[in-house]
């Protein structure tokens, strides 16, 4: 919208003459902590509104909850197969109340980095209550104890996160489906992970929890109704993700059409179809992880004339409509990432308190992300099919972790590294990890796409031996050979040929 229609809108209301405040922050998951800090540190006077948990999704049923839950599903994993490491291999005795219970712990010992006294002590004025855009300048806050308190503000950060997709399956509410968010207090205290769980979904939480419950003693069938799991990553990648998944014991169901949901003399099932053919499967828990939404509803946006659409929609420097509302996090997009939300972060708070002076653009060119199955999968920059689908010209290198010697030591040479080109040249496009530790090895090309640096630079750059970071440097060495020049290797041959006489 132009600055025509932006002057009419705000024709609507009066300007505060003075502010409350400089800035009023609404949701404290990763980009509204992130948001608040940053102000506090620009000494601007700040609230935080947060109507559930401080610290979000990824605090309290995202991030941190599934990977204390991956992690224990790996030590039982790798008990089973000890004897690939020249040990007794055995059978885990898995009291679930107890990995539940190591969940929690882990978030209660992460949570004081989120919570009210730290951002408190950082000069954040933290309120815990509903928080409605009453115009764009005014906010008034329900507060938990049923008091309201109204604020003018220069800024505002609309930072409510996302919440998991419910699909209107029939019959699914009457078989109680629990979802990411909801799971880590459902199955607390349980003795037993669920004898029989469908997991809907095939995209990274889906798969991140299928393979978790099916470690911890779980039968689970998962489902999806594409052709594969993980379809935003290319094929060759999937496909060792589900033979992974695959010798874990999950059933996948790819293909397949969740139809409806119901209960039969106390027993819950789920109908499927493929190709015409319908089936049911029986369950005692099914977890729903079929993406998730931004929170769009409820304070305030549609009064205002903000549109939503998918998210909000804000322009190349985070702002609405109104310019002085600005969106950060799940809520904002185009990604979903706790990293990205955190990153986004700045740029809303920098242009909420100062884009009167200086605005600037959010910077998405270089985004990485990982998904935690096992093997991890890491990636940044483009996808071959991404390539191909925007017909992007681009060379590929690739390299097996099964020809690394730490891998080799460690059993994990199960995965490789592919490097997507400019063809002729080593400007990195995109990179795929899929193997140990890829979340953590992806960051060398992150560096290097960020700072326009080659595989060049990562060939010269000194990687210690043994360790699985030198399969950067492998890649680019096979990269390197491929481009090696004949003629002035057969001028180097004569050259050394004559030197012998």
């Amino acid at each position: 919208m132009d600055d025509q229609e932006v002057v009419a809108s705000n024709r609507r209301w009066t300007r505060p003459k003075g502010f409350d405040r400089n800035l009023v922050v609404i949701g404290a998951g990763a980009a509204g902590l992130v948001s608040a800090y940053i102000a506090a540190a620009a000494k601007a006077k700040v609230t935080l509104v947060e109507a559930h948990k401080m610290g979000g999704d990824c605090l309290n049923f995202g991030c941190v909850p599934s990977k204390a839950l991956i992690r224990s599903a790996k030590l039982a994993h790798q008990m089973r197969h000890a004897d690939r490491y020249g040990l007794a291999a055995v059978e885990p005795v898995i009291p679930f109340s107890d990995v539940m219970e190591r969940v929690h712990q882990v978030i209660a010992r992460i949570e004081p980095n989120d919570s009210v006294e730290r951002y408190t002590g950082l000069g954040v004025e933290v309120l815990q209550g509903h928080a409605g855009i009453v115009n764009p300048w005014t906010v008034d806050i329900k507060l938990h104890d049923g008091r309201v308190q109204r604020l003018t503000t220069r800024a505002i950060i609309i930072a409510t996160g996302a919440q998991p997709i419910m699909p209107p399956i029939p019959g699914l509410e009457a078989v109680r489906p629990l979802t990411s968010d909801s799971l880590w207090d459902a199955l607390r205290g349980r003795p037993e992970a669920p004898k029989r769980l469908v997991l809907l979904g095939g995209g990274p939480i889906g798969c991140e929890l299928a393979q978790s419950f099916a470690r911890l003693g779980s039968h689970v069938v998962q489902i999806e109704m594409a052709p594969r799991v993980l379809m935003r990553e290319d094929a060759d990648v999937a496909s060792l993700v589900e033979a992974s998944l695959k010798a874990d014991g999950v059933q996948l169901l790819t293909d397949h059409k969740a139809i409806a949901c119901g209960m039969d003399a106390g027993e819950k099932w789920i109908e499927v179809e493929q190709d015409g053919h319908r089936h049911r499967v029986p369950f005692d828990e099914i977890i729903v992880a079929v993406g998730r939404a931004p929170r769009l509803t409820g304070f305030g946006l549609e009064a205002l004339g903000i549109k939503t659409d998918r998210v909000v929609q804000t322009n190349e420097y985070l702002q609405t409509l109104h310019p002085n509302i600005l969106a950060a996090g799940d809520v904002a997009g185009p990604y979903q990432f706790t990293h990205v939300a955190s990153h986004q972060a700045w740029f809303a708070a920098i242009n909420g308190l100062f884009g009167d002076i200086k605005r600037f653009r959010v910077d998405y060119s270089v985004i990485p992300w990982a998904i935690f199955t096992d093997p991890e999968v890491a990636r940044v920059g483009l996808s071959e099919a991404e390539a191909k689908a925007k017909n992007i010209p681009y060379e590929v290198t690739r390299f097996e972790l099964g020809e690394l010697d730490r891998a080799v030591a460690d059993g994990a040479g199960h995965g490789f590294v592919k490097v997507l080109t400019v063809p002729g040249k080593d400007r990195i496009l995109g990179a795929t990890l899929v193997g140990e530790h890829a979340g953590d090895l992806i960051a060398e090309f992150v560096f290097a796409m960020k700072h326009g640096h080659g595989l060049g630079k990562i060939l010269s750059t000194i990687h210690i031996y043994p360790t699985l970071a030198e399969a950067n440097k492998m890649v680019a060495g096979q990269w390197r050979r491929k481009h090696l020049n004949a003629f002035l290797l057969s001028l180097l041959e004569r050259f050394q040929t004559w030197r012998r006489r």
